[in-house]
């Protein structure tokens, strides 16, 4: 026997004893709590929606998912701290459109690549923003809205809460697809922005549903249009503004759950399995639906088709709008 096949046949042994122990270990996933990397703070609509997802995970798996809140830089800190775990199924994280699609644009320097440093899993829901005016507003259609600010370039202000949200940009991208030129007054929060739209200090809002369902509720707000593709089930006499005449129009914010990149395909499969059939839980659907969501299961390809997409679409949205990062 000549030394190569010597080498190629001590190699062959040893890949042989280590492959079952890779299986097994990757079979016995997960034998520990798995930890659920929320990049926002308790309490938000991202983590509201993944706490509902690991708790309706361990109802029908049997898994222990641990949310770890990581907030900071608009989502990077949390994913960042995703990107850089071991790959071993242990660590798991939410992400969103912010993170993932929008700050690569927003933020001049980025702690890790969304389309290169994640295992994607599946998109788990989606949640327009709503177009909303105070009940004293002459505006109740988006024929009008556009209208005005024609007639008064910039005179128009669109308040959204915080530089950078998809409320933001759905703002921008409504005025890049209208031809107008309206100002965008940023808060830091939807709660401030509410007590200037009531008062009349600013015209519009893009406002994520749960933040507004109570000010509709009173009358005290009024719904122009969603920017969803298709009409909200809890707000079906609200048109979209794709059916206001522009075509295509859509901007939601989405959630997906990511892993660090080289997670063992084995596992993303379960993993993605076990999301998607949570998803169809009735009570799953409830739930998402009181907060204004929908579920939006998908394999990891189908993910990672989307999230190209959405990449490229609202980096352009922010070049063009010239939107800059607090």
């Amino acid at each position: 026997m000549n030394r190569r096949t010597m080498l190629a046949t001590a190699l062959g042994s040893t890949l042989a004893g280590l492959l079952p122990n890779a299986v097994r270990a990757q079979g016995n996933w997960p034998d520990r709590p798995v930890r659920l990397i929320v990049p926002f703070p308790p309490a938000g609509g991202t983590d509201v929606i993944a706490r509902e997802l690991a708790s309706r995970l361990g109802a029908v798996t049997g898994w222990n998912l641990v949310a770890d809140n990581r907030p900071g830089a608009g989502g990077n800190i949390g994913l960042d701290a995703v990107a850089k775990a071991p790959a071993d199924g242990y660590t798991i994280g939410m992400g969103q459109t912010a993170n993932l699609a929008i700050n690569p644009a927003l933020y001049p320097r980025m702690p890790f690549d969304p389309l290169r440093d994640f295992a994607l899993v599946s998109t788990v829901a989606s949640q327009p923003n709503v177009l909303v005016v105070a009940k004293t507003s002459p505006f109740r259609t988006i024929a009008e809205i556009v209208k005005a600010a024609k007639a008064k370039p910039g005179g128009l202000t669109v308040a959204n809460a915080g530089s950078g949200t998809v409320g933001h940009l759905a703002g921008e991208l409504f005025a890049l697809r209208a031809g107008i030129e309206m100002v965008a007054v940023p808060y830091r929060g939807a709660g401030p922005v509410l007590t200037d739209l009531l008062s009349g200090r600013v015209d519009l809002f893009f406002a994520n549903p749960l933040a507004v369902r109570g000010a509709l509720e009173s009358g005290d707000l009024r719904a122009v249009a969603v920017t969803s593709a298709k009409r909200m089930r809890t707000l079906p006499e609200v048109p979209t503004i794709a059916e206001a005449g522009y075509e295509g129009f859509e901007a939601i914010n989405w959630t997906g759950l990511v892993a660090p990149a080289r997670t063992p395909a084995a596992i993303v499969a379960r993993l993605n399995e076990a999301v998607r059939k949570a998803l169809l839980h009735e009570e799953m659907i409830a739930r998402l639906g009181a907060e204004g969501s929908e579920p939006m299961g998908s394999t990891p390809e189908e993910f990672r088709t989307f999230l190209t997409a959405e990449y490229a679409k609202w980096g352009k949205v922010v070049r063009d709008a010239k939107v800059q990062s607090d």
